[in-house]
């Protein structure tokens, strides 16, 4: 079984924003909801200064807090390593959400229980990329398998020398930056 990750590489990242739209019609989120988040950061010092744009979702973590935090069970992790909801079993405590310290997962108002991306995990199923993969205008996400050396994900990594946020918080994120 793959156990799968991506890549976001910000210096191709424009924040156009495809990611988040192409998100939103798949899942069918209202136009508020964000599965992916922007957030910006400014790099150099004057007069040479630089603003990326890093977009930030559900990192499936190797070792989730939202799992571990879950006490119904809701929050698990599926094959292939996606961490996924079942939202027939969430009570709606919101463990989940104050436990991800990357602020993945948003309120869904009507059912009171939270939601987040799943890698588009029905599309992976059948061999498909995730919707925000198939969208970059600017090619800066790359999905494929993490355990497979010859994947072009595990070789943009190692090239690009991609890590993932937030590496000393333990968590084992299977998204992978280029800064």
């Amino acid at each position: 079984m793959a156990r799968y990750g991506m890549l976001i590489d910000l210096t191709k990242c424009a924040g156009c924003m495809a990611c988040t739209v192409s998100c939103q019609l798949q899942n069918d989120l209202p136009p508020e909801v964000h599965f992916i988040k922007f957030y910006q950061q400014e790099y150099g010092t004057f007069p040479v200064v630089s603003l990326v744009n890093i977009p930030v979702q559900c990192q499936h973590c190797e070792k989730p807090p939202c799992v571990y935090n879950c006490p119904t069970g809701a929050s698990y992790i599926a094959d292939g390593g996606v961490v996924l909801l079942n939202e027939s079993k969430c009570i709606g405590c919101k463990y989940c959400m104050t436990s991800c310290p990357y602020n993945a997962r948003v309120l869904n108002e009507e059912t009171h229980t939270p939601m987040k991306c799943i890698f588009c995990f029905d599309h992976v199923k059948e061999g498909e990329q995730p919707m925000c993969v198939q969208t970059c205008l600017g090619e800066a996400r790359v999905f494929g398998d993490l355990d497979d050396p010859e994947s072009e994900l595990n070789k943009q990594i190692n090239e690009k020398k991609a890590r993932p946020l937030r590496p000393d918080l333990g968590t084992k994120p299977k998204i992978f930056y280029v800064w």
